[in-house]
């Protein structure tokens, strides 16, 4: 069974904004590195560490989702198993939540501070729900 009382925080305090806003969404697993080390190779294989490759992204709309179970529903008709899932609030303004135009960049960004490691200032979470702790 998920628990997912940290996700539900995520999902109210983004609904409880000022202005709407969207969640934004990257999968990811964790590969071994290229060359690794014997250290990162044992700690690959015991579960920790390795390279993140983004497998997808998605935005949602808070009341979108009524709690993790739907995400991880949703992530699995859409794509690949994934290991860590990055989720970070972008605002609107004025009232309406962010456009298009302002969502795709900054998914293009989270992504691409997956790429590189940069994922301290996001929330994350394993299949099961649970927070993992950055940094």
């Amino acid at each position: 069974m998920i628990e997912d009382r940290h996700f539900q925080q995520l999902l109210l305090a983004a609904a409880d904004q000022p202005e709407p806003q969207r969640l934004l969404f990257v999968f990811a697993r964790a590969d071994l590195p290229d060359h690794p080390t014997p250290e990162q190779r044992d700690r690959f294989l015991a579960g920790r560490g390795g390279a993140l490759t983004p497998l997808m992204c998605v935005d949602k709309a808070p009341a979108d989702l009524a709690d993790f179970q739907a995400l991880l529903a949703e992530s699995r008709r859409a794509g690949p198993p994934w290991q860590v899932v990055f989720a970070a609030s972008l605002p609107g303004a004025e009232g309406r939540p962010p456009t298009q135009a302002q969502i795709g960049p900054a998914l293009e960004k989270m992504v691409n501070a997956v790429w590189v490691g940069s994922v301290g200032q996001f929330a994350a979470y394993n299949p099961s729900g649970d927070p993992l702790p950055l940094g």
